[in-house]
C-alpha cells in the first residue's frame, strides 16, 4: 500500500537526516491524516490507495500552483523548495498514462458510449475517471475529451 510506502521513507529519511525529505514526507502524512478525519463517519470510505493517490495529486496540484506564483513574483528559491517537495510527493504516484494511453482511453469510451458532440462530455468523463482515476491528470484529460468531441 502507497500508505505504508510514505511512513518506510519517512523513516529511512529521518535516519539518513535528509532534513527535506523527511518534511516533504511529513506533509504528505499531515495531509492524509486530515483526510482521514474529514471522511470519518463517512458511510462507504474509498479504497485506500485511490485516498492517497487523490490526496498526492491534490498536493502536487498546490505545488504547481505555488512553483508558478513563486516564479511570476521573481521568488526562484522558494520555487525551487515547492519543486523538490513535489519531487518527493510524484516518487509514490501510480505510473501516469502517457497521451496515446489517454488519447485510447477517450476514443474507447467515446466509442462504447456512442458520444459524439461536447454535450456528451460528462458521460466520458465520469467513465474515464471511473476506470483511469488517479493514473491521469484530470485536466488534461479534460482538454483532450473536449478536443476529441469538437
Amino acid at each position: 500500500m502507497i500508505r505504508d510506502d510514505i511512513k518506510t521513507a519517512l523513516t529511512g529519511a529521518m535516519k539518513a537526516g535528509d532534513r527535506a525529505r523527511t518534511g516533504a514526507l511529513r506533509l504528505v502524512q499531515s495531509a492524509l491524516k486530515n483526510r482521514d478525519i474529514e471522511l470519518r463517519g463517512a458511510s462507504a470510505p474509498p479504497d485506500d490507495d485511490a485516498l492517497v493517490t487523490e490526496v498526492l495529486q491534490k498536493m502536487i496540484k498546490q505545488r504547481r500552483e505555488s512553483i508558478d506564483m513563486y516564479e511570476k513574483g521573481g521568488r526562484s528559491e522558494l520555487a525551487r523548495a515547492e519543486a523538490a517537495e513535489m519531487a518527493v510527493i510524484e516518487e509514490f504516484l501510480p505510473r501516469q498514462m502517457a497521451d496515446s494511453e489517454i488519447a485510447e482511453a477517450i476514443d474507447s469510451i467515446a466509442r462504447e458510449t456512442g458520444a459524439a458532440s461536447v454535450k456528451d462530455m460528462g458521460r466520458v468523463m465520469a467513465l474515464l475517471r471511473e476506470r483511469h482515476s488517479g493514473k491521469l491528470d484530470m485536466g488534461k484529460a479534460s482538454a483532450m475529451v473536449k478536443a476529441r468531441l469538437s
